[in-house]
């Protein structure tokens, strides 16, 4: 699959998979700051660029996760967990990054902040009912099925 990319800004990169078989492409920031770096107080959300739109296919959309190694080492995640890019969207790809932890965490121009998995979705049609077909875990929720 081919994937359209717009450089918005200079000093945006173009996504990356950090090996042959990984599933997400690295986004990058791409800071207009003059420091060229951002820094997230503790518990704090910040919106940061990356410089780059793109045309993802029909039938298809961007989904923005977070980077493990972000998360467990500095504290850092997309605000909103998992974000939905739409394949009508053609604006900057922001990723709002939340600091969960308990310091200050300086984000640098061109540092790996994200990583996008390009799936495919499927449209559907609701239909409304007053009955739904029974199974047999029913309406259980929340830890219904294991202990």
């Amino acid at each position: 699959m081919q994937v359209k990319i717009k450089m918005l800004r200079e000093g945006a990169k173009i996504p990356v998979r950090g090996s042959e078989y990984a599933a997400g492409y690295d986004l990058f920031a791409c800071i207009d700051e003059p420091s060229g770096e951002i820094t997230i107080a503790p518990h704090q959300t910040v919106k940061i660029g990356t410089g780059v739109a793109m045309a993802i296919p029909n039938g298809w959309f961007g989904a923005v996760f977070a980077r493990s190694g972000l998360a467990s080492k500095q504290g850092l995640r997309p605000a909103n967990c998992v974000g939905v890019a739409d394949s009508d969207y053609r604006g900057e790809y922001f990723i709002a990054l939340h600091n969960d932890g308990e310091t200050a965490q300086t984000v640098r121009n061109g540092d790996r902040i994200a990583q996008l998995v390009v799936m495919p979705f499927a449209p559907v049609e609701f239909e409304q009912t007053e009955e739904l077909d029974e199974t047999e875990r029913g309406a259980g929720g929340f830890g219904s099925t294991g202990k």
